[in-house]
């Protein structure tokens, strides 16, 4: 299985400057490595399996806090191990502390089975005041009396340069001065220090593991690995929630306002309302359950089924791979990893969103007949909603620049009545623009038919369904009302003015031309004056009476708009509440449980794609040409999918596809912060559904340093793309036996969309601005392999998800892992690429791959400090550090799954022989 994918955090990519400059924590306290050297043999002609367990010695009560282990080196008496040991920086150090090192003999992996060899103690005081932070200490039996080898332990020197010197950084703990890390001076900068806070606003509790791996001259690269939680698990849900139900409070408002209609459809508006009462309730009780959560940043997969967590994204976590190589700039490499966006907790019985949406749209048409209600198509009740949202934008925007005329007026300054003329201008033709639109003609009719006049004036208690798409009525099977003929397929009534709205909106356009005109007026009039050069006595007079009549002769026309574009708001909210009743009622029940699982999905999707935003903005701060791909064209956002395509997972994927196409119409926005503090730079999330905009606020001092065209609030766009690729047991069974066309549909349709937006970068963006890798290979070249492996029928072709990671890291794009729940599946690919990335980018030796491979999988070496000090934390399975990427039982399960498959395949094969 050859699984790749993480991304370069700026410019230059494997050969990053300053990579994630911002996104850098507080350096670890503490970092060594070590190595042990004439271990004794348990028995005779067998060498041991070393592992060392590192305890932390509480003095005070005599215990002992087991914090971290090594990986497993098999077959040596002087094994030398590549995982170091990494203490956070808020960890409680101070000379004092006292560490104890347990050597044990592993003798069967599988089981665990292990004997003790021998231990040895140090102080933190021992390690940094020895000679080159170095410590050679004698291992010794339980009693103490026998020696069974050495330990060496080295102080580990991130960033060491070419003399082989290091700086170090000193960190002052507990009063007593002691240089606890070593750090080159190109890895933490000024920027790092000032904008360290933006770090700690989102990204929390942060695990950290350290690596030294050897390169193909013999040199030893280190590497730092750091996973986070993210706030936005959370916080970008709760938001969306909120949202949610005002906007459905506000659809309940205009449904009420919409006035006296017939009695069919006055019930099915109050059918229609209790329905969206219903939604509002039960998500106000999920949004109060949320609010009262604390602790922990993620859901963990435990959770997965539980409602009130059902908007939040499974183990959604950052990570980031830093690389330090002598004599190369550091680089460093992002990804972030969730679980599938789906609605776990509604289950996948039927399907997910893709197919029930197709189902459910075909049945609409004749919901809407069992209704009696006018079929409309999504793109026009999604059309409906954008109007709404527009005219109640701009109708308070035109009277707000109205009064801004005026006051030019009445301060009789030329420049300022145009510059205030010409904005009025501009928002009255966007005003009149939408609503030209005949969907606003035709609703108007629709609702005119459901007043209570209609219907008792053509004798009928039902309205004749009438699909846009066919302009032949169909019959109802009670009654047959008189035919209708029209293009526009709405009923229509002889005594309904069809020209009245088209006189009510052109109105609003002919006041407007009224204001231009009278102010064209009074500038030319002032111009004449000024070059007729009257007398003084007479010019006086003259500008006396234009002062006046600068504001007074604009003052009835401003008046006359405000007029004529509230009675235009008025008849436009209540046609498009109309279409939208229309729609609701058609859609119960089917259609509001469809509208809520797609709210759940999407919440999950947003939250994710937030979270790499914010982190891919971080670290590219610095990165002009990143900005400016930003502002000028966009970014892409890269899902990874794992996921099957048997059984429930194939719902999974329906539900992830459609949250994933919905991010399409979300735009992010960058604001200067009221301050630095925590809670003034979470993301916001305005809109409404369709449409939403994510604001990241940033320092001052930050926000400064961005392109203009950032800083003036420019639309910041993502470009979402989903490959998805079934890899494990399941997936041999779909394509054995199953159907892979969902699969194959999806990589299709999204290569077609990365393929645009490669057509829109290369036109745009200069190629300076994307990163530089030790491939050769252009993209262009790469999106036509891309296309090749997705042509071809090739089972189980990881291929494509490789090439779509590395165009994604070529194209600065932000990069997403998922499967189920975030663990074995993700954490297989992760680890994987990681290796392949060191190799390609830093000459990672070929001998040091797989046992780079197998000490970032190594269950030994996952633990981060909280796991251990939490005895009631719950199963290895659901705990914080397997959430993650470290998720070692994979690696047990692969042999296990491949039996099972190939049983289940030889019994399959051999009863079709029989039959």
């Amino acid at each position: 299985m050859e699984i790749k994918r993480s991304e370069p955090t700026d410019s230059l990519g494997g050969e990053a400057q300053q990579a994630g400059a911002v996104m850098i924590p507080n350096p670890p306290r503490l970092e060594f490595s070590l190595e042990c050297r004439e271990l004794a043999a348990t028995a005779r002609e067998r060498k041991p399996n070393a592992v060392v367990q590192i305890s932390v010695i509480n003095t005070q009560q005599q215990s002992l806090t087991v914090c971290s282990s090594t990986e497993i080196v098999e077959g040596t008496r002087d094994p030398l191990f590549l995982t170091g040991v990494t203490f956070p920086p808020e960890y409680p150090i101070c000379e004092g502390t006292r560490f104890k090192l347990t050597v044990y003999d592993v003798k069967d992996k599988s089981s665990e089975t292990r004997s003790f060899l021998g231990c040895t103690t140090f102080s933190v005081g021992d390690l940094v005041k020895s000679k080159d932070q170095q410590l050679t200490l004698s291992l010794r039996t339980s009693d103490g009396t026998n020696a069974v080898g050495s330990i060496v332990v080295s102080q580990l020197k991130m960033g060491e340069i070419e003399d082989g010197e290091v700086d170090q950084i000193a960190t002052d703990a507990q009063g007593q001065k002691c240089s606890l890390i070593c750090e080159s001076a190109s890895h933490r900068t000024t920027n790092d220090k000032d904008n360290s806070h933006l770090m700690n606003a989102v990204f929390k509790n942060p695990v950290c593991k350290v690596y030294r791996f050897q390169t193909v001259d013999r040199k030893w690269m280190f590497i730092r690995e750091q996973m986070a939680e993210c706030t936005l698990s959370f916080n970008i849900p709760k938001q969306l929630m909120t949202l949610y139900i005002q906007e459905d409070m506000r659809r309940i408002q205009e449904l009420k306002e919409l006035g006296d209609l017939s009695p069919h459809w006055d019930n099915l508006r109050k059918e229609v309302i209790t329905h969206y009462g219903q939604i509002i309730s039960s998500y106000q009780e999920t949004l109060a359950e949320l609010n009262k959560l604390t602790g922990s940043s993620f859901k963990p997969s435990i959770s997965k089924a539980e409602k009130y967590l059902e908007f939040i994204p499974i183990n959604l976590h950052t990570q980031r791979m830093r690389v330090n190589c002598p004599r190369k700039t550091d680089a460093a490499y992002d990804v972030v990893t969730v679980g599938a966006p789906a609605a776990h907790f509604q289950g996948f019985k039927h399907g997910g969103l893709h197919r029930l949406l197709s189902r459910f749209e075909v049945e609409k048409k004749n919901f809407s007949t069992a209704y009696q209600c006018i079929y409309y198509s999504p793109e026009n009740t999604s059309k409906a909603k954008e109007v709404l949202t527009i005219i109640s934008l701009l109708q308070p925007l035109i009277s707000s620049l109205g009064d801004q005329l005026l006051h030019s007026a009445q301060q009789h300054s030329s420049d300022s009545l145009k510059e205030a003329l010409k904005t009025l201008s501009d928002k009255t033709e966007q005003f009149v623009h939408v609503l030209k639109d005949e969907l606003v003609k035709n609703a108007l009719l629709a609702l005119y038919t459901a007043r209570p006049g209609y219907v008792s004036k053509i004798n009928s208690t039902v309205c004749n369904h009438v699909d846009e798409s066919n302009p032949t009525p169909k019959e109802d099977s009670t009654s047959t009302p008189p035919a209708l003929k029209r293009q526009d397929s709405i009923p229509h009534h002889s005594e309904y003015d069809e020209e009245e709205w088209d006189r009510v909106w052109v109105n609003v356009a002919m006041s407007l031309n009224c204001i231009i005109a009278m102010v064209d007026r009074l500038l030319e009039h002032e111009n004449n004056n000024q070059e007729a050069g009257a007398d003084p006595s007479q010019a006086d007079v003259i500008t006396s009476h234009t002062n006046g009549d600068w504001h007074e002769q604009l003052y009835p026309l401003v008046v006359t708009l405000k007029d004529c574009v509230k009675e235009v708001v008025d008849r436009a909210q209540k046609s498009m509440a109309f279409v939208l009743l229309q729609e609701a009622a058609c859609s119960i029940p089917q259609g509001l449980f469809l509208k809520q699982r797609r709210d759940v999905v999407f919440s999950q999707a947003l939250a994710a794609v937030a979270c790499g935003f914010v982190m891919r903005l971080y670290a590219g701060l610095d990165d002009k040409g990143f900005l400016q791909q930003l502002h000028t064209v966009g970014l892409i956002a890269q899902f990874e999918s794992l996921l099957s395509t048997y059984s429930e997972e194939v719902g999974m994927l329906e539900d992830m596809e459609v949250g994933i196409s919905d991010l399409r119409r979300v735009t992010f926005r960058i604001a200067e912060a009221k301050s630095d503090e925590p809670s003034d730079l979470q993301p916001t999330v305005t809109g409404r559904r369709d449409y939403y905009t994510v604001e990241v606020p940033l320092p001052r001092e930050v926000f400064e340093g961005l392109p203009n065209e950032i800083k003036e609030g420019k639309p910041l766009h993502v470009y979402p793309i989903l490959f998805n690729i079934g890899i494990n047991e399941q997936q041999t069974l779909a394509e054995r036996f199953g159907d892979i066309s969902l699969q194959e549909r999806i990589n299709q349709e999204n290569l077609k969309i990365l393929n645009e937006y490669y057509r829109i970068l290369s036109e745009k963006v200069p190629l300076e601005c994307l990163p530089r890798f030790q491939a050769q290979t252009d993209l262009k070249e790469l999106l036509e392999i891309l296309h090749q492996n997705i042509q071809i029928k090739k089972r189980k072709n990881v291929e494509i998800l490789w090439l779509a990671g590395i165009i994604c890291r070529r194209m600065n794009g932000i990069r997403f892992t998922s499967c189920k729940s975030a663990k074995d599946r993700t954490s297989m690919s992760v680890t994987l690429e990681q290796c392949a990335l060191l190799r390609d980018e830093h000459e990672l030796s070929k001998d040091y791959f797989i046992r780079a491979l197998d000490c970032m999988r190594s269950r030994h070496t996952q633990g981060g400090l909280s796991e251990w000090e939490d005895p009631e934390a719950g199963s290895v399975a659901d705990n914080k550090p397997t959430s993650r990427h470290f998720y070692p039982i994979a690696l047990l399960l692969v042999s296990s799954h491949l039996l099972v498959v190939w049983l289940i395949l030889s019994l399959a094969l051999l009863l079709a022989k029989y039959q």
